[in-house]
């Protein structure tokens, strides 16, 4: 069978082993997420698409509190993969981003918000406060961007250097749909009982991406990165057709079936475009999965008091920080189980601060943000392998 390359390469293998070692985890996947990356890891074998932000189980912890957390997920350390051959076409050769010969790392956040879809003024608005923070701190070592300093390429050493692009509201229309919304998933997905009214496909993303990035002069190379938050309502799924079977690789936002697999990814289109697709966050859904907090804590933790956006900052760094040592999914860092740096520590808060219910683990730049953390290979060393997940490059020494 062939698969048609809907991400980057790495990574609905690393989604398939990913969802496997959570289901005896803490933060465990849902089975139906699991049955779900059991089909696609036939696929995924001849391929490689990576990136995932695997969708967790509600917790059923008591308490203010997550339970004692796992030191990291996969199967560590990160191993550098820039020697072999390339599979697929764009292929990086082993190079990352935000090195000397790439530049700062642009983060060009694009809101697609067309007329008569919910994306509240409050949530861009944190959102876009978060990546300019992440920027006016780069070069510190406070929080979780400055970990990808211990991590190279074979274009150079990462420094974290960050700048916010361009903030761009598109309000492009939503093209027909891509992939079969299913009547079952029109309710019964987000916490307020609401559900899909869309359903949108990889290419149809990477499309939109494109369009935009043209529209507005900028760039397909190792310096942007387009990260493309999608309007509440919108299911997205790797595939064009159906979204209640897994048979022929089909992964798609939380939804009733078995193909509920994800939260966001990241990926280089044909066309070297870096991007990331952000689906609206899904936390305390009737389905019983989220993309939250609440995946470890008793209630979801919104330190800005925007569930939405509080929910949305974590997969945000999660894509970004993967995207920065892994940007084709294929050549950059990943583990032997195939997880990226993300996939390491998904849902691994570490020590947190602030009121129940408003829980954080970084200041940035002034800012409270509650976000996973990420997986140092030297931390992971220096314990002999008992550590690996840090809040920052603080934590190392």
């Amino acid at each position: 069978m062939i698969f048609k390359r809907v991400l980057g390469m790495g990574a609905v293998l690393a989604l398939a082993i990913g969802a496997q070692h959570d289901i005896a985890s803490a933060q465990s996947v849902p089975q139906s997420a699991a049955s779900s990356t059991q089909q696609v890891r036939k696929s995924a074998q001849a391929v490689h698409v990576g990136g995932v932000t695997v969708a967790a189980a509600i917790s059923s912890g008591k308490g203010h509190k997550p339970p004692p957390e796992p030191p990291y997920n996969g199967t560590p350390p990160l191993l550098f993969n820039g020697g072999g051959p390339c599979f697929f076409f764009p292929c990086d050769h082993g190079a990352v981003m935000m090195t000397a010969s790439t530049g700062p790392l642009v983060v060009v956040p694009i809101f697609w918000n067309p007329a008569g879809w919910s994306m509240t003024s409050s949530y861009k608005n944190i959102i876009t406060s978060y990546l300019a923070d992440v920027a006016k701190m780069s070069g510190q070592t406070q929080n979780v961007f400055s970990v990808v300093d211990e991590y190279s390429g074979s274009n150079g050493q990462i420094h974290y250097n960050v700048k916010l692009g361009p903030v761009i509201n598109d309000t492009d229309p939503l093209p027909a749909d891509g992939c079969t919304l299913d009547a079952s998933d029109t309710s019964g997905i987000y916490a307020d009982g609401s559900g899909y009214n869309a359903c949108l496909d990889d290419a149809q993303l990477q499309a939109e991406v494109d369009s935009v990035t043209a529209a507005n002069s900028l760039p397909h190379d190792l310096t942007h990165i387009y990260v493309l938050y999608l309007p509440k309502g919108v299911e997205s799924c790797f595939l064009p057709g159906e979204t209640t079977s897994p048979a022929d690789g089909q992964g798609c936002t939380i939804n009733h079936w078995p193909t509920a697999v994800y939260c966001a990814y990241h990926s280089t289109d044909l066309v070297s475009a870096v991007y990331a697709n952000m689906a609206y966050p899904i936390y305390a859904s009737p389905v019983g999965f989220t993309c939250g907090s609440d995946a470890s804590f008793p209630v979801l933790q919104s330190p800005n008091g925007n569930p939405d956006a509080d929910t949305e900052i974590s997969p945000t760094s999660h894509e970004i920080i993967e995207a920065i040592t892994d940007p084709d999914g294929e050549t950059g860092w990943y583990d032997a189980s195939f997880y990226e740096i993300g996939d390491e520590c998904a849902y691994i808060y570490g020590r947190t601060r602030g009121a129940p219910g408003a829980y954080f683990n970084q200041v940035i730049n002034g800012g409270h943000f509650l976000t996973q953390t990420e997986f140092s290979n030297n931390v992971f060393a220096a314990s002999g392998g008992q550590a690996g997940c840090v809040q920052s490059a603080s934590q190392e020494h």
